[in-house]
């Protein structure tokens, strides 16, 4: 998917949102225990009851691995469904990749021809040959990791040297080695007012952000500060959305869920999207 699909599609939606298949077995309702593929299902209902008001889906490769191999078939089942279904939505490996130049180029191979992932997220620390074999897919994008949305953001993100913020040095760095077509950045919602110096640097790039519902963070707040005039966001919102509830509604109340953030998102586009 390339940029103008993707911000064709948040117009066509009046949504910036991102639902994250954050799929714990022990979690989701009993009743699709009696399902071959019990991941594989709730995805699925979770996807057809969201797609309308949702614009990608991030799933979060840990808790697929956590299962072994019956957790990867369910991911890739997963996949093919909104490959072959609901072919506009972006679809984020939500891996947070980061190694040698050879192991990158199979990360690169595993995800973007294999399973067919837009994108993946990436972690910056080894540098630019470690996260150039990601940029070598047309249409294809990485997320590198900025600014992200827990605690331990503040061990290391925020040091300095000579007032520059280190994770202002990602940004102001990682930006050389792609451009907006290809590349986004991880920066968390409960850091919203830092988006301001995020928009200084990297201006025109799309954002991902997780951490608005459980995590505490604000939308309208994370629209005020980063939305630019394509929007240039994706907010994430995973267990608000596919954990609202845990009976064989469970579907129907994810869709309202969305509905309602949606909703939002189409006020705030009218707002801030200038």
């Amino acid at each position: 998917m390339n940029y103008t699909d993707l911000v064709n599609n948040i117009k066509a939606k009046q949504s910036f949102l991102c639902v994250g298949l954050d799929t714990d077995i022990t979690k989701i309702p009993e009743h699709l225990m009696s399902f071959d593929d019990p991941i594989f299902e709730f995805n699925k209902q979770i996807i057809d009851a969201t797609i309308k008001y949702t614009i990608a889906y991030k799933p979060n490769l840990a808790f697929y691995e956590s299962m072994g191999i019956t957790g990867l078939q369910s991911l890739e089942k997963t996949v093919k469904y909104l490959n072959e279904n609901y072919p506009e939505a972006f679809i984020i490996a939500d891996a947070k990749r980061g190694d040698i130049g050879n192991t990158s180029k199979m990360y690169a191979k595993a995800f973007f021809e294999n399973m067919n992932f837009d994108s993946v997220t990436v972690a910056p620390y080894m540098g630019e040959d470690s996260v150039t074999p990601f940029l070598s897919y047309n249409n294809k994008w990485i997320i590198l990791l900025a600014l992200t949305s827990n605690q331990g953001a503040y061990d290391f993100q925020f040091m300095q040297d000579d007032n520059i913020k280190l994770f202002e040095n990602v940004l102001e760095t990682s930006r050389k080695w792609g451009n907006k077509e290809n590349m986004m950045y991880v920066i968390g919602a409960t850091k919203a007012e830092m988006l301001v110096d995020v928009r200084r640097i990297v201006p025109k790039h799309f954002l991902l952000v997780p951490g608005i519902g459980a995590q505490g963070g604000s939308l309208e707040e994370v629209a005020k500060y980063g939305m630019n005039k394509d929007c240039g966001l994706l907010v994430n919102s995973s267990r608000g959305i596919i954990y609202a509830d845990n009976t064989e509604n469970f579907a129907q109340i994810a869709g309202t869920k969305a509905k309602d953030l949606q909703t939002q998102m189409a006020e705030l586009l009218k707002e801030y999207s200038k």
